[in-house]
């Protein structure tokens, strides 16, 4: 009974602080591609391993997570949580990066991208997110080359796709804001899945690959039943010539975010910072 006292108290406070940072809508009216009105999202009952699980989108939002001024990078990254595009692990594979993150300079905008099972709405929600702070980069602080997205699981199955049908017009334009390119600068993909729907398992038909497409950084591991998407996303950039760097651990599973105790949570996120200051040191 203490126990589940004990988690109930956790999520409550996990809660309450993902619900303090600002949050901006992305559409104004109708959203587009949704036939349900707009509501908050739903959180499920379903509280294992300490996961905030939301559901049932149809107001897609970002929440802004901002590093001190002082340790500023200019540099902002979509994330966009995993969950099997049916509901979005929004602690595990959200708010928490996205701490971790503003603590290395980088300035954070949590997508709830919607769910369940609407993945082309979901392509319509991060390429208005990248507009909108793409036309907000003076009141965040960051420089337009340097903004990027990246995704757990199913989320970065929606980052890889961001990142290389940036040309595909999802949505008929709003307003001025889409007139701006949602081609993000970068994209990193921690266990991703989904982009291997091709024949034998080859890359997802719809994502292809040119020159064009932005610099990626991937991490899987091989006991990841997910972990072929990685595989195949890393050879497509290689083909075209796109800077890629692949890391795939023995061991690690999925879902695992950067919460300590697995060896792959502990080793990616340095992992991706290196690479991401690498990047930046170059524009």
């Amino acid at each position: 009974m203490i126990k589940l006292n004990i988690l109930i108290l956790l999520i409550f406070v996990q809660l309450c602080s993902f619900g303090q940072q600002p949050k901006v809508y992305l559409w104004p009216g109708n959203v587009p591609g949704e036939i349900e009105s707009k509501h908050e999202p739903v959180t499920t009952p379903d509280h294992s391993r300490d996961v905030i699980r939301l559901t049932d989108v149809t107001n897609p939002a970002f929440r802004v997570y901002k590093p001190i001024h002082e340790n500023n990078l200019g540099t902002g990254i979509i994330i966009c949580p995993g969950g099997g595009y049916s509901i979005l692990a929004y602690n595990l594979e959200g708010s928490e990066i996205a701490e971790w993150f503003t603590k290395q300079g980088i300035t954070v905008f949590v997508l709830e991208y919607r769910v369940p099972k609407k993945q082309k709405q979901a392509l319509m929600d991060i390429q208005r997110a990248i507009r909108i702070i793409r036309n907000d980069t003076i009141k965040y602080g960051l420089k337009g080359n340097r903004i990027g997205v990246m995704g757990f699981s199913a989320g970065g199955s929606l980052s890889a796709r961001a990142a290389i049908l940036y040309s595909k017009r999802s949505y008929l334009p709003l307003d001025q804001i889409d007139s701006l390119s949602c081609r993000p600068n970068f994209a990193m993909l921690i266990y991703p899945a989904y982009l291997d729907q091709g024949v034998e398992r080859a890359l997802t038909p719809e994502l292809i690959v040119n020159i064009s497409t932005p610099p990626m950084f991937i991490f899987a591991t091989a006991d990841d039943g997910y972990s072929n998407s990685a595989l195949v996303m890393a050879t497509a950039l290689r083909d075209a010539k796109v800077p890629v760097e692949l890391h795939l651990m023995a061991v690690g599973g999925h879902g695992y975010g950067l919460r300590s105790g697995n060896p792959a949570a502990e080793k990616w996120p340095e992992m991706a910072k290196k690479w991401l200051l690498n990047l930046i040191d170059g524009n």
